[in-house]
């Protein structure tokens, strides 16, 4: 392969993987569980599920039945290859879901891993991690900076002590941050 052909294929997959978040989004939020499942790839690895996509769709189509409405709001994508085949990504996300009486909204982070097969991209692993989960009449706040009332099972969040950047900056920093924060520990 020519550099040209190598640029040229580099770019074509760039635009490829782009496609993948917005795809996935309109997928959550149409309820088109067909579409959201053939974005990852045929292997993908659903843990204590199992693995392909029939043991995607039996993890996510109950749990897009715990609230009514969404949207995902895409922010930003940032993508680094690791070879011609393989890439990881991040992609912010601003996601509100209807539950009941609660319009609920997240700060999240995608942290992503794709891969090529047959000529074509796809989610590899998606791993959903967040700042807060609240209310939208609510601002959030510790102790866990989740509050979805009667969605027990949602994670606590990670995020933004999970950027490997994020200790070392404060540790530089020498301290105080304290006030600057609310009473959610940081990681």
């Amino acid at each position: 392969m020519s550099d040209f052909e190598a640029r040229l294929d580099r770019v074509e997959s760039t635009l490829a993987i782009q496609q993948l978040p917005i795809r996935y989004a309109l997928a959550v939020d149409g309820r088109d569980v067909d579409s959201w499942v053939n974005l990852f790839s045929a292997d993908v690895n659903c843990g204590k599920y199992g693995i392909g996509r029939a043991a995607l769709r039996q993890f996510i189509e109950p749990a897009v039945r715990n609230f009514y409405r969404s949207q995902h709001f895409l922010c930003g994508h940032q993508i680094d290859f690791k070879d011609a085949d393989n890439a990881t990504g991040r992609v912010y996300c601003r996601a509100e879901h209807e539950d009941g009486a609660h319009w609920v909204v997240m700060a999240i982070c995608y942290f992503d891993t794709y891969v090529r097969r047959d000529g074509a991209w796809f989610f590899a692993r998606r791993q959903e991690k967040h700042w807060y989960a609240s209310d939208i009449l609510s601002r959030p706040s510790g102790p866990d900076f989740t509050q979805w009332p009667g969605q027990p099972e949602i994670p606590q969040p990670t995020l933004p002590g999970d950027f490997p950047t994020w200790r070392n900056f404060w540790e530089r920093a020498g301290g105080g941050a304290e006030g600057k924060r609310t009473s959610y520990p940081v990681k």
